[in-house]
């Protein structure tokens, strides 16, 4: 295995993120590290009430990301990562700043938190990507079954996608791949799972070793 390098996988709610770190997982001699949805204190209240508790979960999520960002740094050979901190900021908490949930004087202490995050830690080396339909996102967040996440207003979910699209189309900071997951099926399907293999070792080509 050659030198450390990171794998981010971006993609909206739905998006088969976590399916695709757990086959990448599988697949290559990597270490995982998924998003900390199960940890955040706040997410529960969140999804009750975005206005009142916004700002907390997404102070939590930036802190929780910050660690994993320092932690994921230290891991030597080939890491993925189940979404950045970079959406984290410009995706979800955007999308809560522009709606009103959190007011312009959290925004600045949050931008100002993240403004210092950002300066100590390296993007990824390969963006992965996942594009998704808003009806295939609804119909994935529904069969999942996160009690949660079932009351999810439409709006906020076409917002989320907008903020993606707008922010693939100008990234920058590493390589990226894009991929169409409404029918991909690298789960089960040999052929889509051979494509996709394809595809991320033609980006990372001496960094992958298969299982």
């Amino acid at each position: 295995m050659s030198e450390q390098k990171i794998i981010g996988i971006a993609g909206n709610i739905g998006a088969g993120k976590t399916s695709l770190v757990e086959f990448l997982t599988s697949t290559y001699q990597i270490t995982p590290f998924y998003e900390p949805n199960d940890s955040n204190p706040y997410l529960d209240d969140f999804y009750q009430d975005m206005q009142r508790w916004a700002f907390h979960s997404q102070l939590y999520f930036l802190a929780s990301k910050f660690k994993i960002h320092q932690m994921v740094e230290k891991i030597p050979g080939v890491v993925v990562q189940d979404r950045t901190v970079f959406e984290d900021v410009e995706i979800f908490a955007t999308a809560l700043q522009q709606t009103g949930k959190i007011n312009q004087r959290d925004w600045q202490t949050y931008l100002s938190f993240y403004a210092s995050i950002r300066s100590t830690i390296k993007p990824p080396d390969l963006m992965i990507y996942l594009k998704c339909s808003i009806r295939t996102t609804r119909k994935r967040i529904k069969i999942r079954g996160r009690t949660m996440e079932q009351n999810m207003p439409l709006g906020y979910l076409k917002r989320l996608e907008k903020l993606y699209q707008n922010w693939i189309a100008g990234y920058d900071k590493s390589k990226l791949l894009v991929i169409e997951t409404d029918r991909l099926n690298y789960v089960n399907d040999l052929i889509d799972q051979i494509e996709l293999m394809q595809s991320i070792e033609a980006l990372l080509p001496k960094d992958l070793a298969r299982t």
